[in-house]
């Protein structure tokens, strides 16, 4: 019999995740900066993303639809690829000056990206000698990115054919390692028509690896003649005006593997690399045209009470069919979210602290050693957990599944005595609803920010026991409750609802299938606008310790936004297999 298709997408991320936090406790150690780790397949110090530096550190890149196809790419991306990403980066981190590097930084686009990778080679040509193993890895990658380059047919292109050169002869150049002998033939006529033009200044490239300001200088030169010499080639292929051959490089589907950077500000760091980080800004300057129309309501009062009896018998005969024990799960529970707590002491016991109730034994009977006490400690849950349901259009498809899950997961963790609140997040109308038409009226003034009515859920308040609130959870099933979604928002709400709670630890799990989506703020604001609030939100909230913060992804991988996350196949899954990942993930983040 074969794996289960279940089990094998589980078992895929989950390595993928291990795979990402050991690269980056490597690229920690090697870089020495604490603050250095993965979301997803980016990199990030703190909460800005690192820069590309080198379109060589990228093994996880969407490169182009030839390559996706290719077994070879699936190889080059698999563990050496990343260990060797993790350690050139580590090095360029460790090992060059950023704002040194910013200041040389040429202005065209073309000599801008030759001096970037020149300087990811002196990085790397500086690795210790007790490193071999680093050696060995960013070598592996370097071959990778290489080949899949050739594979790709990039080189088939003059500029192509330039840039590939110019890497590896660069490379080889300051790192002392050989060209590639499968290249050597491929490479020969451009390599000799380049040497009359940076034959002095690559020779001097290694002889000053160790002072980057003097390096860069060498390296400027030979930046500057490959950009002229691109030009020409643009120009001999038809391209007569030389600023718009530049401009169309960025078009051009081979660029997409020579990947370009912009630093970001003092930090020396850039915006965040994936697609849906465009626009970063959005998440610290937010706007909300209106919150006139938004509001909070308890879901037992959006269903009439009829429907909601119906809604709860079909809820419950999905809880009887997954065949899993609250009480059973309650234990499970109990065991992963309880800490000791002194709750009194024992007394009349061999050693410990001495009972002073107990000191006149030590006269009336000599022989009586029995005069210490111990504090006596049993496992509380003093916790406090929100469940936060994304309640988009898309997740009516997930709700049979899901909400047999939720409503186990609440029934079980308020017999662990875990203050439990269930909460959702929506709009109240589709496409902007009265916030759009008072914009429209106000004549459409440019970015106006979110331009939605919220409708903010309580399927489950805290203080109440699951069986009061059993109705309100059962509102899951009504379909016509799920229109658009606005994460950020609803994440900050979720989070101070939860503050108010008094408990001694706090956790929040956001169950959600994709990204924000409201179209008429997304058309008036950007299509990155609510991801990046998202984003910032979710960040935030990580960096401060009185919650612990997880989402888990039905279908969909969330690890661009959040730090600790989980994915569920719910179609595939049974609701014990989807439980056993939901326990596992606040596992993990009950140790943060």
């Amino acid at each position: 019999m074969g794996a289960d298709p279940v089990d094998t997408v589980q078992a895929q991320v989950r390595r993928q995740q291990r795979l990402d936090a050991l690269c980056a406790a490597t690229l920690r150690a090697l870089s020495a900066r604490r603050e250095v780790h993965a979301r997803g397949p980016h990199w990030y110090a703190g909460d800005k993303a690192l820069p590309s530096f080198a379109p060589h550190l990228h093994p996880q890149a969407q490169l182009h639809g030839q390559l996706q196809a290719n077994a070879q790419i699936s190889q080059a991306a698999s563990l050496d690829s990343l260990r060797g990403a993790a350690d050139g980066l580590a090095l360029r981190l460790r090992f060059s000056d950023a704002q040194l590097h910013r200041s040389l930084r040429p202005e065209r686009a073309m000599a801008r990206r030759v001096f970037d990778v020149l300087e990811q080679y002196r990085a790397e040509s500086l690795v210790p000698a007790q490193w071999p193993g680093v050696r060995s890895n960013m070598a592996a990658r370097f071959v990778a990115w290489s080949q899949a380059f050739v594979t790709a047919r990039l080189q088939e292109s003059a500029q192509g054919l330039l840039l590939l050169t110019v890497a590896q002869i660069g490379r080889a150049r300051v790192t002392g390692e050989p060209v590639l002998n499968a290249l050597e033939d491929m490479l020969e006529a451009t390599r000799f028509g380049l040497v009359p033009h940076i034959g002095h200044a690559l020779a001097a490239l290694r002889r000053s690896r160790h002072d980057q300001a003097q390096y860069a200088q060498h390296a400027l030169a030979i930046a500057q003649v490959v950009a002229d010499l691109a030009d020409g080639a643009s120009q001999a292929a038809g391209k007569t005006d030389p600023a718009a051959a530049e401009d169309s490089e960025e078009e051009d589907a081979w660029l997409q593997i020579w990947v370009d950077f912009e630093a970001g500000e003092e930090s020396g760091f850039a915006s965040a690399l994936d697609p849906r980080d465009a626009q970063p800004k959005a998440a610290h300057n937010y706007r909300i045209f209106s919150t006139r129309y938004d509001r909070e309501v308890r879901t037992v009062d959006l269903v009439r009470a009829a429907q909601l009896q119906e809604l709860r018998a079909q809820l419950d005969l999905g809880v009887r069919n997954s065949g899993i024990s609250p009480a059973r799960l309650a234990r499970r529970l109990q065991t992963l979210l309880a800490l000791p707590q002194i709750d009194g002491w024992e007394s009349a016991q061999d050693s410990g602290y001495i009972d002073g109730s107990r000191l006149a034994q030590l006269v009336a009977k000599p022989d009586e050693h029995r005069v210490f006490r111990l504090p006596h400690a049993a496992p509380r849950a003093d916790v406090a957990l929100t469940m936060l349901l994304d309640c988009s259009g898309s997740m009516k498809q997930h709700m049979d599944q899901l909400a047999p899950l939720v409503d186990l997961l609440t029934r079980a963790l308020d017999m662990a005595g875990v203050a439990t609140e269930v909460l959702g997040y929506t709009t109240n109308s589709w496409n902007g609803g009265r916030v759009m038409r008072d914009w429209r009226r106000a004549g459409k003034p440019p970015l106006p920010g979110r331009l939605n009515e919220l409708c903010h859920m309580v399927f489950k308040d805290s203080t109440e026991p699951w069986r009061r609130s059993k109705s309100g959870l059962a509102a899951l099933l009504k379909a016509d409750i799920f229109r658009e979604c606005v994460d950020g928002e609803a994440l900050r709400w979720a989070a101070q609802r939860l503050r108010a709670q008094d408990a001694e630890r706090r956790m929040l799990v956001v169950f959600s299938d994709g990204s924000p989506m409201d179209g008429a703020t997304v058309l008036a604001n950007g299509t990155h606008y609510l991801d990046g609030d998202l984003q910032h939100s979710a960040r935030q909230l990580e960096r401060e310790v009185d919650i612990g913060l997880c989402a888990v992804g039905l279908g969909l991988d969330l690890s661009a936004y959040f730090a600790r996350s989980a994915v569920l196949d719910l179609q595939n899954q049974t609701v014990a297999q989807a439980l056993g990942e939901v326990l596992g993930l606040l596992a993990r983040t009950r140790r943060q």
